[in-house]
């Protein structure tokens, strides 16, 4: 009977387990191959080359450059979500009434393409845009969005945010109804202030769903590409121009598929143990003030 059950086990499983070898195990070594190898992906031959493209990767500017442009995006992105998203929580969660309903519109950003909301965002802030015909009547300052790089990269930041806010929200809210009220009330009868109730009480007791909001804000400045190719394609003068478009650009603009796999590889090894160190040094945030 036992066995029988693994039979069954195994074949329900079976369609999962194919997907997964077929589109993430398969393309996942071919990539790690690719990675040593010189190929344009048109020629039938393919060129082994040991450690050359990592050599390479290491010693171009183009790279390096992607490596402290995915860096400052990290740095200016996940504060704003984070503070975004704990925002958008504290405010649903004050409400007295229609709390789903707001939630839910807080929430519908994240369920739209990132091509969407780079093509709104590109219509607001193009030359004849609201957004910055607005900016020009009111202020008579005509911002050149995409051609600072200082403003490309702050307003990159700031869509992709406000675009996971509500995701992030959600998770956040879902922590602070863990929250009993009679801990505010008692708190209240001993004299705190708002920002006394939220630092010793709401963010301790929100700690653990802030750490996860921020292991995936984290996870997603590493890999910000739809919004950068959209918008800016890497510009101006390579100010955005994170990771993966130049992981793209090797690829498919320039064909150098080995080329792109190495620097692709490398990223990954990277943006592991970079998550890898924050979340340590969130743990040991956490257990210095008695969170965890």
């Amino acid at each position: 009977m036992q066995k029988n059950n693994n039979k069954l086990g195994w074949l329900f499983a079976s369609p999962y387990l194919i997907f997964t070898a077929l589109f993430f195990l398969l393309p996942l070594f071919w990539s790690l191959w690719l990675a040593f190898t010189d190929w344009n992906m048109i020629s039938p031959n393919i060129k082994f080359v040991g450690l050359s493209n990592f050599i390479k990767a290491i010693k171009e500017p183009a790279v390096q450059s992607a490596f402290f442009v995915t860096y400052k995006f990290l740095i200016i992105f996940v504060p704003i979500a984070l503070f975004l998203s704990l925002g958008v929580a504290l405010l649903v969660n004050s409400l007295p009434k229609f709390k789903g309903m707001f939630m839910v519109a807080f929430f519908l950003p994240y369920l739209s393409s990132g091509v969407v909301t780079a093509l709104i965002v590109k219509g607001l802030t193009s030359s004849n845009g609201p957004l910055s015909n607005f900016i020009e009547n009111t202020f008579h300052v005509k911002v050149d969005w995409f051609s600072n790089p200082t403003i490309a990269i702050l307003l990159i930041s700031f869509m992709i945010a406000w675009k996971m806010a509500g995701y992030y929200g959600l998770i956040l809210i879902s922590g602070l109804q863990n929250i009993q009220p009679e801990i505010y009330e008692s708190a209240k009868l001993d004299g705190t202030t708002p920002w006394q109730r939220f630092w010793k009480i709401t963010f301790p007791l929100l700690y653990p769903a802030f750490f996860t909001v921020t292991i995936l804000a984290v996870g997603i400045s590493f890999g910000i590409f739809t919004e950068v190719y959209q918008l800016t394609g890497g510009g101006p003068d390579f100010a955005t121009n994170t990771w993966q478009m130049e992981i793209y650009s090797q690829a498919f603009v320039n064909l150098n598929s080995g080329y792109a796999s190495a620097i692709a590889l490398m990223s990954s090894i990277i943006t592991f143990a970079s998550i890898g160190v924050i979340r340590k040094l969130l743990e040991m945030w956490g257990r210095k003030n008695g969170w965890q």
